[in-house]
């Protein structure tokens, strides 16, 4: 079983940056395509990002395309996903999930099956 952190929230200024990190235990995480899905308060869950596990292909949501990316390093266990220009309309809690593939397009919830806990993402001025 995989066991999932994500880790660098907080808060920022509009058109700041932050850099989620999502690390692993119990597993090694190349084996997994890994996506990045974010909540905000009285919406559903949406996909954001997404990297293949071996070639490293991404995918992205349409409203974060451009000023996301998302990036993994094996010998660390980790994924990332570089936020610039950040918005408003970001905020969330970010959570970072495993599938065996991303599909096409954003990444889809029914794929994924080990999740993280969550690290609240707020921009505001």
């Amino acid at each position: 079983q995989v066991q999932l952190v994500e880790s660098g929230g907080g808060l920022v200024q509009p058109g700041g940056s932050l850099r989620l990190s999502c690390t692993a235990s119990g597993s090694s995480l190349d084996l997994y395509a890994v996506g990045w899905f974010r909540q905000a308060p009285g919406k559903e869950r949406e996909g954001v990002s997404c990297i293949t596990s071996s070639v490293g292909s991404t995918t992205y949501a349409d409203s974060v395309k451009d000023r996301f990316t998302i990036s993994r390093d094996n010998a660390k266990n980790t994924v990332s996903l570089q936020m610039n220009s950040l918005k408003p309309e970001d905020t969330a809690i970010y959570y970072c999930a495993t599938a065996w593939g991303c599909g096409y397009g954003p990444p889809a919830y029914s794929d994924f099956h080990y999740w993280g806990q969550g690290t609240q993402v707020t921009v505001s001025s």
